[in-house]
């Protein structure tokens, strides 16, 4: 099986999202020595927003060079998460949100006819059947029911578009309220320690 590993915090060893990540993936190479893992830090090789020149490119438009690289990175970016079977994602909050580093990549694997399409009774996802797991880290508390649940749209937006593109479940491992002191920090990154090792070898059933 092959697991694609991908990190977006800007703060480097001090992210809990990546620290998160990491024990998920350490976790799933426990479970499953075999695992083929690839990794892509999306904040130290960012992959580079989409503009109207890759888009006209991408679409068959002539070429003159300044796409080439663009095109091959975004190729291979789709690739790997076609191929993959397992999919952690480090997905800090950011300013309620997600980084945009995360969402560039994001805008390369959602292609129409790729990993979806739509039909005449609507958008169908073509990416179904993988396993899905985001280390999410947040700075307040964002949980269903808490004074500012309205206001995330991190893992809402993380839930709706592997949605789309037929992942039906998508677990999330989380710490929250991080800067909130550090006993909550504290409690919180040993929270998400723990579920991480103790994910099962197979997702939950949907």
């Amino acid at each position: 099986m092959k697991l694609l590993h991908l990190d977006s915090s800007i703060l480097g060893e001090q992210s809990a999202s990546r620290e998160i990540s990491a024990a998920i993936v350490a976790r799933l190479r426990q479970v499953d020595p075999s695992l083929e893992v690839s990794y892509r830090d999306l904040a130290a090789d960012p992959v580079p927003h989409l503009s109207g020149g890759y888009l006209a490119v991408a679409s068959g438009a002539d070429d003159t060079g300044s796409f080439t690289a663009e095109v091959a990175d975004s190729t291979a970016i789709l690739d790997a998460f076609i191929e993959a079977d397992i999919v952690v994602i480090g997905a800090p909050m950011y300013n309620f949100g997600i980084p945009s580093q995360l969402k560039a990549w994001i805008d390369r694997i959602a292609v129409a006819g790729k990993t979806f399409r739509y039909t005449e009774t609507g958008p169908e996802g073509l990416a179904g059947g993988k396993r899905i797991i985001v280390a999410s880290a947040r700075g307040g508390i964002y949980t269903p029911g808490s004074p500012a649940a309205p206001a995330d749209f991190q893992e809402p937006y993380l839930q709706a578009v592997f949605g789309f593109l037929g992942v039906t479940d998508v677990e999330i491992i989380r710490a929250e309220g991080l800067k909130m002191g550090q006993e909550q920090l504290d409690a919180a990154l040993a929270g998400a320690r723990n579920a991480a090792s103790e994910l099962p070898a197979l997702p939950k059933a949907a």
